[in-house]
């Protein structure tokens, strides 16, 4: 009977703790009533008709009336003894947070979707929802989704084929958060852009906030501390300086845009912002302390499904190092050069080409502590890159193209993403990351990286420096991973840690770091899951630093409308093959090329001055403009888009986005060798815009080269182009019917047997 009493008591003790911690909140006693019921039932303690029979028991017990109110007095009395009674203190907690959080989620669902509702008032309303503790029991999935999507929708990206993968991921707690790392503008509203947006979502769907992550990617898979300074500072910059004539520019001619850049750039550095924005900036430099930083574009289109926008926007490195004026000046004129690269060529002619320009396009920037450690002078990750779920570049058969792809460099990654002098990165198949394209020794030491990229720390700028004087600060076990040695024409990495060899036989490899450590399982994992995620290849830019991936950058990566076998012609007379060549990044058919562009690698070659090469890449670039709508094809030395002019000529994507074909050719007296650039910005443009690339080596054994076809068939460059005659020793324009009695150029490219073929041969008609 004791007992009894005791057990009575408990429980009355237990419903009247209860009962103090509801009447904090008087309101949601319903709804709390409502929530404590259905937990109830879903644990079988009672039904509804239990719960109505005890009721009439109590009210005939008592002589109640069996009226409304009496009835939902002691409904709500027994509701909270069966609950405090069943449910322990912190589940009762987590079910009245439930109820508060309905409220909150109610109020903010009202404002979000209200009609001129401004930013202020959503964050309000959100910050009041995410002041309630997240804990185990959430909103409904079906009710958040919406919301989910409004708040994406105002403050992240608003296109929808991004919103319709992020509302998955994106819950809005990390709205939230994201909105306590950004940095907006009273006057109007922005949202992060593209390449913010697509960092945000790849790091949710590999560690997401409501579901169980994996434990690897959770302790090893990381973003960089990053800001966000939305588009509606942008929009302010222009209003307060009375910029909005540039909103035109980019319906105007290319050389318009080309000619009037320039202006921009005078404009803009003597524009200023507002005070109170330069106030704001100066807050977050104090915040932020003296950390390296990169100012990264992030505009509304970039990085969107199907339109990468790839190196067409400014990214700047800030040492950010010395008095707190120095590093605002800096800070300042960084974000100028990336609002203003707006305005470029590179970015409207893109735009244009891709049917984007009446999209009111505007910038974001994504601020980040650069990912890495200080060497001496030098700051710098032990290594970065970029990785792609699917790998089109199989120079084996054995390689599984859905195991993806990695361009792994040294440093900081912007060597992995550009076109470099005769500098390479180490291409790994995740598939089999031991297997690499070169054979020999010597060949691998040839396709090597060779520079490091670095912040100078004591210069204050970017620098790319010889990889031995980097490994000379780096600490011992980066030379452990990173290199291999020379030992009379056998190249291997070193057995063991702490033995040291001499740099002078050492060249960049990865191979024990591709081995030893955990990078390519995390690699591949993250690439696959993002892959099933997106429904579509992805490619990831990324930084590895302490034994952790950051993740920098993550879009849809362009795929080519894959053929997926093709068989080289066999009975192709001798006299009519113009090339064969043997390294082949994907399958392709070319046909019925009409007019060739050939710029002569050894006349290229002998040009002594730099405004001479630089004035070849003009005339390509004119060409291009002239030949739209022709099938053609343009074959030139070594690296198109390179940035040194001696190893390639030097164009972007508008220069070269109207040929069909984009032939590099290295003869081993030129010593320009063409790169796989399978992954760099300039790859990704010529797969956008379906070119083909084709790397030529005519002095290699079994390779055939016509010379003679390309240096000695009749030249149009006259009649294209004549203000450029003086070029016509250099630059050959080659009507192929006219030359070859009716005959067209036709392209194979078979990447299983990493063989090629152009040849010469009647039109044929390619209609269905």
């Amino acid at each position: 009977m004791k007992d009894m009493a005791v057990g009575s008591l408990n429980r009355l003790l237990r419903t009247y703790d209860l009962f103090q911690k509801m009447m904090q909140y008087p309101k949601l006693l319903p709804s709390m009533r409502r929530i404590f019921l259905s937990s109830l039932i879903r644990r079988g303690v009672v039904t509804e008709e239990d719960l109505e029979r005890k009721v009439r028991e109590v009210l005939d017990a008592e002589g109640l009336a069996h009226d409304e109110a009496n009835r939902e007095r002691i409904r709500g009395a027994l509701i909270d003894l069966l609950f405090a009674s069943h449910f322990s203190e912190k589940e009762a907690v987590e079910h009245i947070n439930l109820a508060r959080k309905q409220d909150q989620f109610t109020h903010l669902n009202r404002v979000v979707n209200a009609e001129g509702a401004t930013a202020r008032q959503i964050q309000k309303a959100l910050k009041a929802f995410c002041a309630i503790p997240q804990g185990d029991l959430h909103i409904d999935p079906s009710e958040a989704e919406g919301v989910r999507v409004a708040l994406i929708n105002h403050f992240i990206s608003n296109q929808l084929p991004f919103i319709g993968i992020a509302k998955k991921y994106i819950t809005i707690r990390d709205i939230d958060e994201l909105l306590d790392h950004t940095y907006s503008c009273p006057r109007r509203s922005g949202r992060i852009g593209g390449k913010a947006a697509g960092m945000l979502l790849a790091y949710k769907i590999l560690v997401p906030r409501l579901s169980e992550a994996d434990p690897e990617l959770k302790a090893h898979v990381a973003v960089p501390e990053s800001y966000y300074f939305n588009s509606g500072i942008f929009s302010d910059f222009i209003d307060h300086n009375g910029l909005h004539a540039f909103h035109s520019q980019k319906y105007k001619s290319r050389e318009a845009i080309e000619e009037d850049y320039q202006h921009i750039a005078v404009l803009f550095e003597k524009a200023v912002f507002p005070p109170d924005m330069v106030a704001m900036f100066r807050k977050f430099l104090q915040m932020v302390g003296e950390h390296p930083l990169i100012l990264r574009s992030s505009s509304l289109l970039e990085d969107n499904f199907g339109h990468a926008f790839s190196g067409k926007y400014d990214s700047v490195f800030l040492v950010n190092h010395g008095s707190l004026d120095q590093r605002l000046k800096e800070f300042l004129w960084g974000l100028k050069r990336v609002h203003m690269s707006t305005y470029g060529p590179a970015p409207i002619l893109y735009r244009r080409d891709h049917n984007l320009l009446d999209f009111d396009e505007k910038m974001s920037v994504l601020v980040q502590k650069v990912v890495g450690q200080r060497y001496g002078d030098y700051f710098l990750p032990f290594a970065a890159g970029v990785g792609f779920s699917r790998n089109t570049y199989r120079w084996t058969p054995k390689i599984r193209s859905e195991d993806g792809l990695v361009r792994l460099v040294l440093g900081l990654g912007t060597r992995a993403v550009d076109r470099v002098a005769q500098d390479y990165p180490r291409l790994v198949a995740l598939s089999h990351p031991g297997l690499r394209p070169e054979g020999s020794a010597d060949q691998i030491i040839k396709y090597s990286q060779r520079m490091v990229d670095v912040l100078n720390l004591k210069k204050g700028c970017l620098e790319s420096i010889p990889f031995r004087e980097v490994m000379r600060v780096l600490p011992p076990d980066a030379s452990f991973m990173a290199l291999s040695y020379n030992q009379d024409g056998h190249l291997a990495p070193p057995m063991f840690k702490g033995r040291t060899e001499p740099l002078e036989r050492s060249c960049i490899t990865f191979d024990n770091f591709l081995q030893r450590s955990r990078f390519v399982p995390l690699v591949r994992k993250v690439l696959k899951k993002l892959d099933q995620a997106y429904g579509w290849p992805v490619d990831v830019e990324f930084a590895w630093d302490q034994d952790k991936l950051y993740l920098l950058q993550c879009r849809t990566l362009s795929v080519r409308q894959e053929i997926h076998q093709v068989s080289l012609p066999t009975d192709v007379p001798q006299e009519a093959i113009v090339f064969t060549n043997s390294r082949v990044v994907f399958n392709a058919v070319v046909r019925n090329v009409e007019v060739v562009v050939y710029v002569d690698p050894k006349a290229y070659g002998r040009m002594a001055h730099w405004e001479a090469k630089r004035a070849i890449g003009r005339v390509v670039s004119r060409l291009n403009r002239r030949l739209e709508g022709r099938r053609y094809a343009l074959f030139g030395p070594g690296r198109w888009g390179s940035n040194d002019i001696n190893l390639g000529v030097r164009v972007g994507y508008e220069d070269i986005n109207r040929t069909l074909i984009l032939g590099e050719i290295a003869f081993q007296s030129g010593g320009i060798t063409p790169e796989v650039s399978f992954g760099t910005h300039f790859f990704n443009d010529l797969v956008e815009a379906r070119i083909v690339p084709v790397a030529i080596h005519p002095d290699q054994p079994h390779t055939i080269f016509n010379e003679d076809f390309f240096t000695k068939s009749e030249n149009r460059l006259a009649q294209w182009l004549p203000d450029d005659t003086s070029y016509q020793d250099v630059v050959h324009v080659i009507h192929v019917p006219s030359v070859t009695s009716g005959r067209y150029l036709h392209v194979y490219q078979d990447a299983e047997t990493q063989k090629g073929i152009g040849f010469l041969a009647p039109f044929e008609d390619e209609s269905p």
